[in-house]
């Protein structure tokens, strides 16, 4: 039996991915749902993006899900303020330049991008909290396998739109599905290793076994 705990969250905008803050912030222990001692986020989103978060006691997970050599993908909706172009989505697609640390650049590596309805998304995701939304804008979906600091703000940026929403809807084969803002799902380890496509340590054979 496994020692660790995981859970999927559906974090609602203005709250950061953290248990404690020196701000006045909202936090994940403001949600109604009693985390086991030593809980922290995978991947975190920032305080004002929304959608799926990961959070478990289990330390190796951030390691082999974001640091490992095997990619993993991660999927969002992003509004966008502007009329998108099809030759931007291939921009996207291809790799931008966004800012890096020390007044550097990064090109970002491929990704899929297309435009997507907020309707179609209302239908896979029914709890989306939905926000007024003003002026000419653009819905899309961006798949990426890397996860650099604000990267999808940054990429948006890059080709000359504004991020107005960004919403995280899926890591691999977990994905936000019907919980609702605020919600928070406990998995199992086996089920949780084998949508993310990661090996747990329970999963590995034993010695005795490799004899």
């Amino acid at each position: 039996m496994s020692i660790h705990r995981y859970f999927v969250v559906h974090k609602p905008p203005n709250m950061v991915s953290q248990f404690v803050s020196s701000h006045q912030v909202g936090l994940l222990g403001d949600l109604d749902f009693s985390f086991p001692e030593g809980t922290h986020a995978i991947g975190r989103l920032d305080s004002h993006s929304e959608g799926l978060l990961l959070c478990t006691t289990d330390k190796s997970i951030t390691r082999l899900l974001f640091q490992g050599k095997v990619p993993h993908i991660r999927t969002y909706l992003v509004m966008v303020k502007g009329i998108v172009a099809p030759e931007t989505l291939l921009q996207w697609e291809q790799g931008v330049p966004i800012s890096a640390k020390m007044g550097g650049t990064y090109l970002t590596q491929p990704c899929k991008a297309s435009l997507f309805e907020m309707e179609r998304a209302c239908e896979f995701f029914p709890n989306l909290i939905r926000l007024p939304e003003y002026g000419r804008f653009t819905w899309l979906q961006l798949s990426l396998t890397e996860g650099k600091f604000h990267q999808v703000r940054k990429m948006v940026a890059a080709v000359g739109h504004k991020c107005i929403r960004l919403i995280r809807i899926s890591i691999e084969d977990i994905t936000l599905g019907e919980l609702a803002p605020g919600g928070i799902i406990e998995m199992d380890e086996e089920a949780f290793f084998n949508k993310l496509r990661l090996r747990s340590a329970t999963s590995l054979p034993s010695v005795g076994d490799m004899a």
